[in-house]
């Protein structure tokens, strides 16, 4: 289990928030730690450590009045730590290049290829085709309806009908290098993991899985370590004392790298 840390930005800085209360009218969410520092310091932190195959999330929609000031956030985080982290947040064929060029080690996508609430398989071919599979995520963050798990998009606003199943992860497998999945139900919140998703996920025995959401202390940690069977990785956020919470950077770090 790798620890894959996370610089998520919106409105420009970097923040930490509770996933399901973005809203992209007005900009809006509800936050749990606005940090002092730029993107870069924790880009230069990462790479300090060694810590690649993180991920910076860009969570204004093009379009948005803080949008701009979020890029270039992104760019400086990508120029502290070159080939050391992923990128995603309305990534598409036309500017995915751009930030593979600005250091990016790989692109995340979500609502480009799930599209009107489907997956669109030109859309992944075309991604996949710019970018190369060796270079793309595909984020299947996820909330639960009717007892399943759905992929959401658009900032996690909207439903799909792609349900997060073994077939699933098997089939779109077959053109990304990586998955990332947020538990969007729980993101934010650092009161648990959601141990059924975890469970699901480690079925997968295909491309790497990161998982974020609930994490709230060192016995999530082992939570997910034993629901995950060690193949799962995870990311940290609120709880996290680079971003306000109570759990040691040095002490998350110490105990992944001893259950690898």
């Amino acid at each position: 289990m790798r620890f894959r840390p996370c610089i998520d930005i919106h409105n420009g800085r970097v923040k930490q928030i509770v996933g399901g209360s973005l809203r992209d009218t007005g900009d809006q969410a509800k936050e749990n730690h606005v940090a002092e520092q730029d993107a870069s310091y924790f880009a230069h932190l990462y790479r300090e450590k060694n810590l690649k195959g993180g991920h910076i999330v860009l969570l204004n929609p093009q379009g948005s009045a803080f949008y701009e000031a979020t890029r270039a956030q992104a760019f400086q985080a990508l120029a502290a730590f070159p080939g050391g982290l992923q990128i995603g947040g309305g990534i598409r064929p036309d500017n995915a290049r751009e930030y593979l060029d600005g250091g990016a080690s790989h692109v995340i996508v979500t609502s480009y290829v799930f599209r009107e609430g489907r997956i669109s398989y030109e859309h992944l071919d075309g991604i996949r085709r710019e970018v190369g599979r060796e270079h793309l995520v595909l984020d299947l963050s996820c909330r639960k309806k009717d007892g399943r798990y759905y992929v959401v998009t658009d900032r996690w606003q909207r439903f799909t009908d792609t349900e997060v199943t073994l077939d699933l992860l098997r089939e779109l497998g077959e053109s990304c290098a990586e998955f990332l999945v947020h538990a969007v139900d729980v993101e934010g919140k650092a009161a648990g993991i959601d141990e059924e998703l975890v469970r699901l996920l480690a079925e997968s025995e295909g491309c790497p899985v990161t998982y974020a959401g609930g994490v709230g202390g060192y016995h999530d940690l082992e939570r997910l370590r034993r629901a995950g069977r060690g193949r799962v990785d995870v990311t940290i956020g609120s709880a996290l004392d680079l971003f306000g919470g109570s759990m040691q950077f040095d002490k998350v770090l110490g105990y992944c790298d001893k259950n690898m």
